[in-house]
């Protein structure tokens, strides 16, 4: 979920924005029942940042359908996942209808519209048969192309594939789904990982949280066909925890989007370094980085702040687990990837 990058539900650059806008279900009549059986005057609406110009489109719809003395309004804040709600207009609304996701935790004050891809899967799963060894294959996905997970795992069997899937933990809502913090749903008895979805930092994650399996990339909006390779990847992670070895003043961040905060983690560094410095954001970006004093930084927050941004930040950013090797408390091949598990 990096706050500069597409993410679930974000259709930016996939062609998907104009040609299957009009398939989407918003799930209107669930929204308005919901707004009549809470007896509702103010309903918030949430969209990631390639919907957002959907919202007021949406929100005619719902003005419509809705009383007149039923007041609808949108969220502005930037929204990369299910992790990062409005909680300001949540409190503020009787009815908070978050689009794009799937739910990290259950609420009865939150509608979770997930916006599923209609993109036929099948050919591009076609193409990837010719990188698959052997006849056992884990199956994963994103919350995306969730609609069609049973669709792929019967074609896959049909073609006389074992398919190994699972739920991961419980951030994870569905079986076989993978966030970009987070791919416990890939902790299965196979060598070989199939995943169907856009994007490479979703695979490329998978790959670095489990270096023993070969993951496919099967890409159904984009049409492409790749095999995840993490090697770039850590020679990036590896530049920036040698760059910050030097470093004598630490910014500690901690990110106070509700599904996002590590606050035990954060403190615990702070608490183990005198020359470290507690520092809480919402939207962690480069330029207000930029007015404190330091020499690296760790953010505690979305893992994708530091994987995707992070050659973005002037100074070294890290995560927790490359923190404790630039200071020496861990040696550097245990450089793994850094994953969000349970919910807030």
């Amino acid at each position: 979920m990096s706050q500069q990058e597409r993410t679930e539900g974000d259709l930016r650059n996939t062609g998907l924005s104009l040609k299957h806008d009009r398939t989407w279900d918003y799930e209107l009549d669930r929204i308005v029942d919901a707004v009549e059986e809470r007896g509702a005057e103010k309903v918030g609406l949430q969209f990631p940042e390639g919907l957002k110009r959907r919202g007021p489109a949406v929100t005619d719809d719902l003005r419509e359908a809705l009383p007149d003395d039923v007041r609808v309004m949108m969220s502005g804040k930037p929204c990369y996942g299910a992790c990062d709600l409005d909680t300001y207009l949540m409190r503020r609304t009787d009815v908070f209808v978050h689009f794009g996701h799937s739910p990290m935790k259950e609420s009865e004050k939150i509608i979770y519209v997930p916006l599923f891809s209609n993109v036929d899967v099948t050919p591009i799963m076609q193409e990837a048969l010719d990188e698959l060894d052997g006849d056992d294959v884990g199956l994963v996905t994103t919350a995306q192309h969730m609609n069609k997970f049973e669709e792929m795992r019967t074609w896959l069997e049909e073609r006389g594939y074992t398919v190994h899937t699972r739920r991961g933990d419980d951030r994870l809502t569905h079986e076989g789904q993978v966030l970009g913090c987070n791919y416990a749903s890939a902790d299965i008895d196979a060598d070989q990982v199939l995943y169907v979805g856009g994007g490479k930092f979703h695979p490329l994650g998978l790959a670095m949280e489990h270096p023993e399996k070969n993951v496919v990339i099967a890409d159904p909006v984009n049409n492409s066909i790749s095999i995840a390779d993490q090697e770039q990847f850590m020679k990036q992670r590896y530049a920036s925890v040698h760059k910050a070895m030097d470093a004598e003043k630490w910014g500690v961040i901690f990110c106070t989007k509700i599904g996002q905060g590590r606050w035990e983690q954060a403190n615990e560094i702070v608490e183990n370094n005198d020359n470290a410095y507690l520092i809480t954001m919402d939207e962690v970006t480069p330029d207000r980085l930029r007015n404190f004093d330091m020499d690296a930084f760790v953010n505690t927050g979305c893992p994708r702040i530091t994987t995707d941004d992070g050659p973005r930040f002037h100074k070294p950013m890290l995560t927790p687990g490359e923190y404790e090797i630039a200071v020496g408390n861990k040696p550097l091949d245990e450089l793994e990837f850094d994953t969000f598990h349970g919910t807030w």
